[in-house]
């Protein structure tokens, strides 16, 4: 059980696996108030940055799992580098359909939604872990601005324009669910610069210590490919955020 080989190669040196950085995190942590010993359940939780900065700076609590294995033995890592591994564990393991033995004052699936099915599916997923009165939260793309023809969508890794909603659509779609929106946290564009540009240097310098590597065809195609993509698609339109949403 993993990820596809390209992710665990071209992010093998992020800390966090989506538009977000590190001061990002903080702020929602604080914007969410967490009390110490809060229970957190991350679906797709990457290296594990977000539990293990909350563990150190906020004190909780929590579970993370992930499909990579890479990303799992990282997460532990920054646990203990952190001094938090009493606190918090990560488990190799498939997060589509996960639910949690105990229940979690917030269930969090960051970046991940396809593990529901969707944003729908993946709320639907997250509250059969959740407390009454608990907090949900979801990490996803919207578009800055709708991509004017399929091709464009497409460029921004979307399947179709239809994939992802505007801000405003997104937001509303929550209130359709019968939930409210509490707070959000939004990706800038330095935070996107920093997750897609850092795999270049990755992906290069991976290409430079395994030239016999049966992947390096692959690998070389991406790393020409995504410098120009990024700059002309994803960069233009596409925005990322986290929502924090409680139950009516």
């Amino acid at each position: 059980m993993d990820i596809p080989r390209i992710f665990n190669i071209s992010e093998s040196a992020h800390r966090i696996h989506n538009p977000f950085t590190a001061d990002k995190f903080a702020t929602l942590g604080a914007a969410l108030r967490l009390e110490p010993e809060t229970r957190v359940l991350d679906l797709g939780s990457g290296s594990g940055e977000m539990l293990c900065t909350w563990a150190r700076d906020y004190r909780i609590n929590g579970t993370g799992i992930d499909m990579s294995q890479l990303f799992t033995k990282q997460a532990k890592l920054r646990a203990e580098e952190l001094g938090v591994a009493d606190q918090v564990e990560f488990i190799h393991d498939d997060a589509a359909g996960y639910v949690a033995d105990e229940k979690a004052g917030v269930a969090a699936c960051v970046g991940a939604t396809w593990i529901g099915g969707g944003v729908a599916g993946t709320i639907e997923l997250l509250a059969q872990s959740l407390h009454p009165g608990g907090i949900i939260l979801i990490g996803e793309p919207y578009w800055l601005r709708s991509p004017p023809t399929e091709e464009i969508a497409k460029g921004c890794g979307a399947g179709a324009i239809s994939d992802f909603l505007t801000l405003p659509e997104l937001v509303a779609s929550f209130d359709g669910l019968d939930y409210d929106v509490v707070e959000m946290v939004l990706a800038n564009q330095d935070g996107w610069d920093r997750y897609e540009a850092a795999k270049w240097l990755t992906m290069r310098r991976w290409l430079e210590t395994n030239p016999d590597d049966d992947f390096v065809k692959d690998v070389r195609a991406r790393l020409t490919s995504e410098p120009k993509r990024y700059a002309a698609y994803t960069r233009e339109y596409l925005g990322w955020g986290v929502f924090a949403l409680m139950a009516r």
